[in-house]
């Protein structure tokens, strides 16, 4: 029986740490072959040449598109979108895999999506369905949602909305976020080790903050970010930790006010490019609050059972526990908001809220439609259509 080959694409840490045990998955069944394809931010130098640590976690790198550009602006973006189509069409054909696997919404994900469309490969699409009103990720999303295949969703709401988009609804799988698998698998750091190895007092609160631009408001990135460290500031004796904000418009001016202000603060402050996903889930699992506009505040820091404190429109739309207390993007939103989600009645509340992103099994899910779906017809998808008297 000939093997199943699926091609995986990742461009970020923060995808690849979604993908990790889809990844192990595939590798490790003897009727698959995994491809990998690394590109974006992983190739990038600024953000930490991000692709070592997939070849530290053993896979190999069957190919590396570069296609970012050194700008961050909207025309820098598009031009990046334009190579990564050139450099995706390259090494797609040269991997002739069965099938491209993709998660999420990103410009490199939707420039995959379109070289594998065009190639006639079928494509697998992770986290469609969702709503990120604030980006321009969700035009993308949507996109490549229709430009995919199979599709695994992350909530059955996100399943109904893709169906809704006119895919076929025996070909979508509510199989719940990937990114949890890692609660089950993963033996994350105690306190006192992570304290060793970010080199940091964890005495007092901890504070997890990534903050992004909202890609689709022009020049708020500096103003939104000088009011969160305004909000910041109200907390002298918080312990801080940042992440770096992603390769998206304006995404640099946010890495140098958080790099000035980290400077400025103390020993008590740091960001890191990259902390990598055992660090980072282990910060998640220590800290007292998640801060920011990050996805993994909404999906991830819930079942752990920690606050999350999101800010402006970036995540508008998406399904949010109770543990998520949104705010607007001033310095008195913030900081009310960050009182309200450390004080002493809302940490006792998050104990008794659920997760909505399932149960920390996904990966395997996905691994076994992904061999065992036939394709052979997939790829002339016909249009379904709702009952809209329904």
């Amino acid at each position: 029986m000939k093997k199943r080959t699926v091609c995986v694409v990742t461009g970020t840490r923060a995808d690849y740490g979604l993908l990790y045990w889809l990844m192990k998955e595939m590798d490790a069944d003897p009727e698959m072959q995994l491809q990998i394809i690394a590109t974006g931010m992983h190739l990038s130098p600024e953000f930490g040449l991000t692709y070592r640590q997939i070849e530290e976690d053993g896979f190999q790198i069957d190919e590396k598109v570069e296609m970012l550009l050194s700008g961050d602006t909207g025309g820098a973006i598009a031009k990046s979108i334009g190579l990564g189509v050139i450099g995706f069409s390259d090494a797609l054909r040269r991997l002739s895999p069965d099938i491209v696997v993709l998660l999420g919404d990103r410009f490199e994900t939707f420039s995959a999506a379109q070289a594998a469309l065009v190639l006639r490969i079928p494509t697998a699409h992770i986290h469609g369905g969702e709503l990120t009103e604030g980006l321009i990720d969700d035009p993308i999303r949507h996109s490549i949602t229709k430009m995919s295949h199979l599709h695994f969703t992350a909530a059955e709401m996100y399943r109904n909305r893709v169906i809704q988009l006119g895919e076929q609804p025996d070909f979508v799988f509510n199989v719940g976020a990937p990114g949890l698998d890692h609660m089950r698998r993963l033996k994350l750091l105690t306190r006192d080790e992570l304290a060793c190895e970010l080199q940091m007092d964890f005495s007092s609160s901890l504070f997890l903050i990534t903050f992004h631009p909202t890609t689709l408001e022009t020049n708020t990135s500096y103003e939104q970010t000088v009011q969160l460290m305004q909000a910041l500031q109200q907390f002298p004796d918080a312990t801080l930790v940042f992440t770096k904000a992603n390769a998206d418009t304006d995404g640099r001016i946010i890495n140098l006010l958080i790099e000035q202000f980290v400077a400025e603060r103390g020993e008590r402050t740091k960001v890191f490019t990259s902390l990598g996903q055992l660090r980072y889930l282990s910060c998640l699992k220590h800290c007292d609050v998640v801060i920011g506009n990050s996805s993994s505040g909404i999906i991830e820091a819930p079942v752990f059972q920690k606050a999350t404190v999101n800010i402006g429109d970036r995540q508008k739309g998406r399904i949010k526990a109770e543990s998520v207390v949104d705010c607007g993007t001033s310095a008195s939103s913030i900081t009310q908001a960050i009182r309200k989600a450390v004080s002493d009645d809302f940490q006792s509340f998050l104990k008794q809220v659920p997760s909505l992103y399932g149960t920390g099994d996904a990966s395997m899910k996905i691994k076994e439609k992904l061999k065992t779906v036939p394709l052979n017809y997939v790829m002339k998808k016909a249009f379904y259509q709702l009952d809209v008297e329904k």
